[in-house]
């Protein structure tokens, strides 16, 4: 809440996605962004966050790629970040009390999707009794 109050978006409209779908952000494309510090400061933040805020991890990483040239696109994604969240501020992780010999895992995986470099990207959580536990 004190990163949304502090960009101002408090008031601002929510959005249900991290980013926009079909989005492929480029190093150098677009218009530079002109507060190179703020958007520093800004995605350091989310990057902190993320430890406690593991949905956005992955669009996050994505950011902050961008942290010596960020360009307007790059920005708008970071904004739209914020949007997500103060959407999914009612949202949380529960932990219950089941049997801890329940073992549930889940992964996903992009092949090379990324036009900058073609990178295998994957991911995986695994909960044990109903807990995430990686």
């Amino acid at each position: 809440m004190d990163i949304l109050e502090e960009t101002r978006m408090l008031n601002g409209k929510l959005v249900d996605t991290r980013i926009t779908p079909n989005v492929k952000l480029l190093p150098n494309h677009g218009e530079q962004f002109s507060d190179l510090g703020r958007y520093k400061r800004l995605v350091g933040k989310l990057n902190y966050l993320t430890v406690t805020r593991a949905n956005i991890h992955f669009v996050v990483n994505v950011v902050s790629q961008f942290l010596n040239s960020p360009s307007e696109e790059h920005w708008d994604a970071v904004i739209r970040i914020l949007k997500y969240i103060k959407g999914a501020t009612e949202k949380s992780q529960i932990y219950e009390n089941k049997r801890l010999t329940q073992i549930v895992d889940y992964s996903d995986a992009d092949w090379a999707r990324s036009p900058i470099d073609r990178r295998f990207i994957s991911g995986y959580c695994i909960l044990v009794g109903g807990n995430i536990i990686s």
